[in-house]
Protein backbone atom coordinates (compact mmCIF):
# COMPACT_ATOMS: atom_id res chain seq x y z
CA UNK A 1 0.00 0.00 0.00
CA UNK A 2 2.79 2.15 1.05
CA UNK A 3 4.83 1.51 -2.71
CA UNK A 4 1.44 2.43 -4.49
CA UNK A 5 1.05 5.85 -2.17
CA UNK A 6 5.45 6.10 -3.05
CA UNK A 7 4.45 5.63 -7.06
CA UNK A 8 1.93 8.20 -7.10
CA UNK A 9 3.64 11.13 -5.52
CA UNK A 10 5.02 13.45 -8.40
CA UNK A 11 8.50 13.40 -8.91
CA UNK A 12 10.10 17.01 -8.62
CA UNK A 13 10.70 17.36 -12.21
CA UNK A 14 6.73 16.91 -12.61
CA UNK A 15 6.71 19.34 -9.69
CA UNK A 16 8.87 22.28 -11.67
CA UNK A 17 6.85 21.59 -14.52
CA UNK A 18 3.51 21.97 -13.18
CA UNK A 19 4.38 25.15 -11.09
CA UNK A 20 3.21 28.71 -11.74
CA UNK A 21 6.53 29.96 -12.25
CA UNK A 22 7.08 27.09 -15.40
CA UNK A 23 3.27 27.32 -16.44
CA UNK A 24 4.11 31.36 -17.07
CA UNK A 25 7.45 30.50 -19.06
CA UNK A 26 5.62 27.89 -21.51
CA UNK A 27 3.10 30.36 -21.96
CA UNK A 28 5.45 33.56 -23.02
CA UNK A 29 6.77 32.45 -26.33
CA UNK A 30 9.14 35.93 -25.55
CA UNK A 31 10.87 34.13 -22.70
CA UNK A 32 11.26 30.73 -24.35
CA UNK A 33 13.03 32.76 -26.82
CA UNK A 34 15.18 34.75 -24.81
CA UNK A 35 16.43 31.76 -22.53
CA UNK A 36 17.32 29.76 -25.31
CA UNK A 37 19.14 32.55 -27.09
CA UNK A 38 20.58 33.57 -23.67
CA UNK A 39 21.96 29.76 -23.18
CA UNK A 40 23.18 29.44 -26.86
CA UNK A 41 25.50 32.23 -25.94
CA UNK A 42 26.32 31.64 -22.10
CA UNK A 43 27.24 27.80 -23.72
CA UNK A 44 28.84 28.93 -26.81
CA UNK A 45 30.84 31.64 -24.91
CA UNK A 46 31.93 29.35 -22.27
CA UNK A 47 33.30 26.44 -24.41
CA UNK A 48 35.27 28.94 -26.48
CA UNK A 49 38.53 27.20 -25.21
CA UNK A 50 36.77 23.88 -27.73
CA UNK A 51 34.81 26.06 -29.77
CA UNK A 52 37.33 28.40 -31.34
CA UNK A 53 39.42 28.07 -34.27
CA UNK A 54 41.85 29.97 -32.73
CA UNK A 55 43.31 31.28 -28.96
CA UNK A 56 43.14 35.78 -29.25
CA UNK A 57 44.93 35.20 -26.41
CA UNK A 58 48.20 33.69 -28.01
CA UNK A 59 50.41 35.39 -29.83
CA UNK A 60 51.72 32.65 -32.00
CA UNK A 61 48.31 32.54 -33.38
CA UNK A 62 47.92 35.91 -34.80
CA UNK A 63 49.24 37.39 -37.99
CA UNK A 64 49.34 41.32 -38.51
CA UNK A 65 49.15 40.16 -42.23
CA UNK A 66 45.38 38.82 -41.61
CA UNK A 67 43.88 42.32 -40.62
CA UNK A 68 40.78 43.68 -41.55
CA UNK A 69 39.63 40.50 -43.74
CA UNK A 70 35.73 41.02 -44.02
CA UNK A 71 33.38 38.23 -43.38
CA UNK A 72 32.61 35.33 -45.58
CA UNK A 73 29.77 36.88 -47.21
CA UNK A 74 31.36 40.14 -48.23
CA UNK A 75 33.89 40.29 -51.56
CA UNK A 76 37.55 39.93 -50.58
CA UNK A 77 37.16 37.87 -47.17
CA UNK A 78 39.29 34.97 -46.75
CA UNK A 79 37.40 31.59 -45.76
CA UNK A 80 39.50 30.66 -42.85
CA UNK A 81 38.19 33.70 -40.69
CA UNK A 82 33.94 33.29 -41.10
CA UNK A 83 33.21 36.41 -39.79
CA UNK A 84 36.54 38.59 -40.64
CA UNK A 85 39.55 40.01 -38.71
CA UNK A 86 40.08 42.76 -36.62
CA UNK A 87 43.04 45.18 -36.80
CA UNK A 88 45.96 43.25 -35.20
CA UNK A 89 44.85 39.54 -37.23
CA UNK A 90 42.74 38.29 -34.66
CA UNK A 91 39.93 35.85 -35.77
CA UNK A 92 36.99 37.90 -35.03
CA UNK A 93 34.48 34.96 -34.52
CA UNK A 94 37.42 33.42 -31.68
CA UNK A 95 37.76 37.01 -30.15
CA UNK A 96 34.08 37.11 -30.05
CA UNK A 97 33.70 33.90 -28.46
CA UNK A 98 36.32 34.49 -25.69
CA UNK A 99 35.12 38.37 -25.48
CA UNK A 100 31.41 37.45 -24.47
CA UNK A 101 32.72 35.00 -21.94
CA UNK A 102 34.62 37.61 -20.52
CA UNK A 103 31.82 40.33 -20.43
CA UNK A 104 29.25 37.37 -19.07
CA UNK A 105 32.18 36.51 -16.71
CA UNK A 106 32.73 40.26 -15.32
CA UNK A 107 28.68 40.90 -15.34
CA UNK A 108 28.13 37.87 -13.30
CA UNK A 109 30.99 38.13 -10.38
CA UNK A 110 30.08 42.10 -10.12
CA UNK A 111 26.62 41.11 -9.32
CA UNK A 112 27.49 38.77 -6.72
CA UNK A 113 29.33 41.41 -4.76
CA UNK A 114 26.42 43.87 -6.02
CA UNK A 115 24.18 41.25 -3.78
CA UNK A 116 26.78 40.46 -1.32
CA UNK A 117 27.25 44.01 -0.10
CA UNK A 118 23.58 45.14 -0.90
CA UNK A 119 21.65 41.70 1.52
CA UNK A 120 24.21 42.16 4.15
CA UNK A 121 23.20 45.89 4.67
CA UNK A 122 19.79 45.64 3.64
CA UNK A 123 19.55 42.95 6.60
CA UNK A 124 21.29 44.79 9.05
CA UNK A 125 19.98 48.30 8.76
CA UNK A 126 16.07 46.39 8.67
CA UNK A 127 16.71 44.09 11.60
CA UNK A 128 18.60 46.44 13.81
CA UNK A 129 16.85 49.88 12.70
CA UNK A 130 17.88 53.24 14.40
CA UNK A 131 21.14 54.97 14.17
CA UNK A 132 22.56 52.49 12.15
CA UNK A 133 19.55 52.42 9.50
CA UNK A 134 19.49 55.54 9.49
CA UNK A 135 23.55 56.20 8.62
CA UNK A 136 23.23 52.91 6.12
CA UNK A 137 20.70 54.34 4.42
CA UNK A 138 21.96 57.60 4.52
CA UNK A 139 25.11 56.04 2.86
CA UNK A 140 22.73 54.44 -0.19
CA UNK A 141 21.40 57.79 -0.54
CA UNK A 142 24.92 59.10 -1.08
CA UNK A 143 25.77 56.46 -3.32
CA UNK A 144 22.50 56.67 -5.73
CA UNK A 145 23.31 60.06 -6.27
CA UNK A 146 26.29 59.27 -8.41
CA UNK A 147 25.99 57.35 -11.45
CA UNK A 148 27.77 54.09 -11.66
CA UNK A 149 29.99 54.85 -14.96
CA UNK A 150 30.76 58.41 -12.82
CA UNK A 151 31.88 56.50 -9.98
CA UNK A 152 33.98 53.85 -12.19
CA UNK A 153 35.46 56.11 -13.84
CA UNK A 154 37.03 57.99 -11.24
CA UNK A 155 38.19 55.27 -9.85
CA UNK A 156 39.79 53.22 -12.64
CA UNK A 157 41.05 56.43 -13.94
CA UNK A 158 42.85 57.29 -10.30
CA UNK A 159 44.07 53.75 -10.13
CA UNK A 160 45.66 53.66 -13.41
CA UNK A 161 47.42 56.62 -12.65
CA UNK A 162 48.59 55.50 -9.57
CA UNK A 163 49.42 51.59 -10.52
CA UNK A 164 50.61 52.36 -13.96
CA UNK A 165 49.20 51.12 -17.40
CA UNK A 166 51.10 47.56 -17.24
CA UNK A 167 49.81 46.61 -13.62
CA UNK A 168 46.15 48.11 -14.08
CA UNK A 169 45.78 46.04 -17.43
CA UNK A 170 46.86 43.16 -15.59
CA UNK A 171 44.79 43.14 -13.15
CA UNK A 172 41.40 45.13 -15.05
CA UNK A 173 39.22 42.70 -14.77
CA UNK A 174 39.22 42.50 -10.82
CA UNK A 175 39.03 46.36 -10.57
CA UNK A 176 36.17 46.29 -13.01
CA UNK A 177 34.25 43.25 -11.04
CA UNK A 178 34.96 45.42 -7.72
CA UNK A 179 34.22 48.90 -9.00
CA UNK A 180 30.61 47.70 -11.07
CA UNK A 181 30.13 45.88 -7.35
CA UNK A 182 30.95 48.09 -5.34
CA UNK A 183 28.80 50.95 -6.82
CA UNK A 184 25.36 49.26 -7.19
CA UNK A 185 24.56 47.59 -3.72
CA UNK A 186 22.10 49.93 -2.57
CA UNK A 187 19.44 48.65 -5.08
CA UNK A 188 19.70 45.07 -3.14
CA UNK A 189 20.07 47.33 0.01
CA UNK A 190 16.68 48.89 0.23
CA UNK A 191 15.21 46.07 -1.18
CA UNK A 192 15.85 43.80 1.57
CA UNK A 193 15.54 46.04 3.89
CA UNK A 194 11.78 46.84 3.45
CA UNK A 195 11.68 42.91 3.25
CA UNK A 196 12.83 43.38 6.76
CA UNK A 197 10.71 46.08 7.86
CA UNK A 198 7.63 44.32 6.83
CA UNK A 199 8.65 40.29 8.37
CA UNK A 200 10.87 41.40 11.49
CA UNK A 201 7.12 42.28 13.03
CA UNK A 202 5.42 38.75 12.24
CA UNK A 203 4.91 35.78 15.03
CA UNK A 204 7.73 33.65 13.26
CA UNK A 205 10.72 35.89 14.15
CA UNK A 206 9.02 36.16 17.55
CA UNK A 207 9.04 32.32 17.48
CA UNK A 208 12.49 32.68 16.80
CA UNK A 209 13.56 34.89 19.27
CA UNK A 210 11.61 32.82 21.56
CA UNK A 211 13.34 29.44 20.94
CA UNK A 212 16.85 31.58 21.23
CA UNK A 213 17.98 31.99 17.68
CA UNK A 214 20.83 34.25 17.07
CA UNK A 215 19.87 37.60 14.93
CA UNK A 216 22.24 36.40 12.42
CA UNK A 217 20.49 33.18 12.10
CA UNK A 218 16.97 35.02 12.43
CA UNK A 219 18.10 37.11 9.70
CA UNK A 220 19.63 34.57 6.85
CA UNK A 221 17.24 31.78 7.92
CA UNK A 222 13.71 32.98 8.33
CA UNK A 223 13.97 36.83 6.84
CA UNK A 224 16.31 36.73 3.96
CA UNK A 225 14.41 33.43 1.96
CA UNK A 226 11.26 36.00 1.72
CA UNK A 227 13.45 38.67 -0.18
CA UNK A 228 14.64 35.80 -2.60
CA UNK A 229 12.36 37.25 -5.26
CA UNK A 230 12.91 40.79 -6.01
CA UNK A 231 16.35 39.68 -4.94
CA UNK A 232 16.10 37.29 -8.53
CA UNK A 233 14.51 39.78 -10.32
CA UNK A 234 17.04 42.60 -9.65
CA UNK A 235 19.62 39.97 -10.60
CA UNK A 236 18.70 39.71 -13.57
CA UNK A 237 18.44 43.10 -14.41
CA UNK A 238 21.53 44.11 -12.61
CA UNK A 239 23.55 41.24 -15.30
CA UNK A 240 22.71 43.52 -18.14
CA UNK A 241 23.10 46.80 -16.83
CA UNK A 242 26.77 45.51 -15.17
CA UNK A 243 27.92 43.90 -18.83
CA UNK A 244 27.04 47.75 -20.31
CA UNK A 245 29.01 49.40 -17.62
CA UNK A 246 31.72 47.10 -18.53
CA UNK A 247 31.44 47.54 -22.11
CA UNK A 248 31.20 51.67 -21.62
CA UNK A 249 34.09 51.31 -19.77
CA UNK A 250 36.55 49.33 -22.36
CA UNK A 251 35.29 51.68 -24.75
CA UNK A 252 36.56 54.32 -22.69
CA UNK A 253 39.81 52.55 -22.17
CA UNK A 254 39.24 52.00 -18.88
CA UNK A 255 38.31 48.66 -18.95
CA UNK A 256 40.05 45.40 -20.40
CA UNK A 257 42.51 46.21 -22.71
CA UNK A 258 43.29 45.09 -26.52
CA UNK A 259 45.25 42.12 -25.48
CA UNK A 260 42.14 40.56 -23.13
CA UNK A 261 39.43 41.21 -25.26
CA UNK A 262 35.89 41.55 -24.24
CA UNK A 263 32.81 42.96 -26.09
CA UNK A 264 33.71 46.37 -24.67
CA UNK A 265 37.39 46.10 -26.01
CA UNK A 266 36.21 44.85 -29.07
CA UNK A 267 33.88 47.55 -29.73
CA UNK A 268 36.08 50.32 -28.76
CA UNK A 269 39.21 48.97 -30.80
CA UNK A 270 37.07 48.27 -34.40
CA UNK A 271 35.65 51.79 -33.76
CA UNK A 272 39.09 54.17 -35.66
CA UNK A 273 37.91 51.71 -38.77
CA UNK A 274 34.25 51.84 -39.12
CA UNK A 275 34.91 54.94 -41.02
CA UNK A 276 37.62 53.30 -43.51
CA UNK A 277 35.34 50.19 -44.32
CA UNK A 278 36.44 47.89 -41.81
CA UNK A 279 32.69 48.30 -40.32
CA UNK A 280 32.44 44.42 -39.16
CA UNK A 281 35.43 45.20 -36.15
CA UNK A 282 32.29 47.09 -34.65
CA UNK A 283 29.06 46.21 -36.25
CA UNK A 284 28.86 42.13 -35.12
CA UNK A 285 30.54 42.61 -31.50
CA UNK A 286 27.82 45.22 -31.18
CA UNK A 287 25.25 43.12 -32.35
CA UNK A 288 26.15 40.46 -30.30
CA UNK A 289 26.02 42.90 -27.11
CA UNK A 290 22.70 44.28 -27.89
CA UNK A 291 21.31 40.64 -28.16
CA UNK A 292 22.74 39.47 -24.94
CA UNK A 293 21.43 42.49 -23.02
CA UNK A 294 18.60 42.33 -24.99
CA UNK A 295 17.53 38.70 -24.44
CA UNK A 296 18.78 39.39 -19.95
CA UNK A 297 16.44 42.52 -19.77
CA UNK A 298 13.43 40.61 -21.14
CA UNK A 299 14.11 37.86 -18.92
CA UNK A 300 14.43 39.61 -15.95
CA UNK A 301 10.59 41.25 -17.17
CA UNK A 302 9.14 37.70 -17.34
CA UNK A 303 10.75 36.72 -14.21
CA UNK A 304 9.31 40.15 -12.37
CA UNK A 305 5.77 38.98 -13.84
CA UNK A 306 6.08 35.74 -13.12
CA UNK A 307 6.62 36.18 -9.61
CA UNK A 308 4.51 38.88 -8.57
CA UNK A 309 2.10 36.69 -6.27
CA UNK A 310 -1.04 39.39 -7.70
CA UNK A 311 -1.08 37.27 -11.07
CA UNK A 312 -1.47 33.91 -9.38
CA UNK A 313 -4.30 32.79 -6.45
CA UNK A 314 -3.41 29.04 -5.97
Amino acid sequence: MSSLSTNSEPSRWAQIWNSNIAYSFRRNPVAVVSLLVFAVITVMSFLAPLIAPFDPYDPAQIDIMNSEYPPVWVDGADPLFMLGTDDQGRDLWSTILYGTRLSLLIGICAVGLQAFLGISIGLIAGYVGGRIDSLLMRLADIQLSFSTLMVAIIFLAVTQAMFGSETFNQYAIYFLIAVIGVAEWPQYARTVRATVLAEKKKEYVDSARVLGFGPIRIMVRHILPNSLSPIFVISTVQVANAIISEASLSFLGLGMPPSQPSLGSLISSGFDYIFSGSWWITAIPGVVLVVLVLVINLLGDWLRDALNPKLYKG
